[in-house]
């Protein structure tokens, strides 16, 4: 039985450059539509259902940015790989943290780009496949949601990246996780600067999920290398 082909919508203010993209994502067999401006791009994303958006950054009416911000307010986790003529690190950055998930440099290598496209349905196939809850420590995460409950009763929406590095913590339960394979797990590649992005996200993992985030008992570092993740509580030795 033959899987539904992922629909990727393209939305960029180069008619011609957007034509070209679908063209050729309809060629790898990906259901592709297009919208060129921002506006447009945000009606479709929530009116359709779609596997992947390619968003221009630099667009008439909403920027890429923006747009991006919008879903993620929306509580829509759908991937998005950003296309840009900006593509120093600081913008990047600005991008990812914006909620995208990769971030490619106008011009591009159309082969690129088509590898970017695949390794992002890949990671987002392997989320959707694997564990759909996880309950430590009193607190609970749906992975299908992003949800969380928290030890204390808080609520949290999880952002795309934080439950993906869950999912990969989880996966290893007990054993230590290099930062290195959680960027290759959750991005693909370094798109950061450098790993401590992924030490900055376990902060955060912690101030939400730990009695004392000053004493971890369930994200514990492995100093120099990576970080260990366990169900019951541990004393923390770094």
């Amino acid at each position: 039985m033959s899987r539904t082909p992922a629909r990727i919508l393209v939305v960029d203010d180069e008619e011609h450059l957007a034509a070209g993209i679908r063209e050729n994502l309809q060629a790898e067999g990906y259901d592709t539509e297009i919208a060129h401006d921002g506006e447009q791009g945000l009606k479709k994303i929530r009116a359709g259902s779609f596997d992947l958006i390619l968003l221009d950054v630099m667009m008439p009416k909403l920027d890429g940015l923006k747009v991006c911000e919008e879903i993620r307010a929306d509580g829509l986790q759908t991937p998005v790989l950003f296309l840009t003529v900006k593509g120093d690190a600081a913008d990047r950055i600005r991008g990812l943290e914006a909620g995208g998930d990769d971030y490619l440099a106008k011009p591009f290598h159309l082969k690129e780009l088509l590898l970017r496209v695949a390794a992002i349905l890949r990671r987002s196939d392997w989320y959707n496949r694997s564990t759909a809850r996880l309950s430590f420590g009193g607190n609970e995460i749906d992975f299908h949601t992003y949800h969380a409950r928290a030890w204390d009763g808080s609520e949290h929406a999880l952002t795309h990246k934080e439950a993906m590095i869950m999912k990969v913590l989880a996966e290893q339960l007990g054993t230590i996780v290099p930062r290195e394979e959680i960027l290759d797990k959750v991005w693909g590649y370094e798109v950061f600067p450098s790993t401590r992005t992924i030490d900055n996200f376990i902060v955060r993992l912690r101030r939400r999920f730990e009695r004392n985030p000053e004493a971890p008992e369930h994200f514990h570092t492995v100093r120099g290398v990576g970080y260990r993740f366990t169900l019951e509580p541990e004393t923390a030795t770094e």
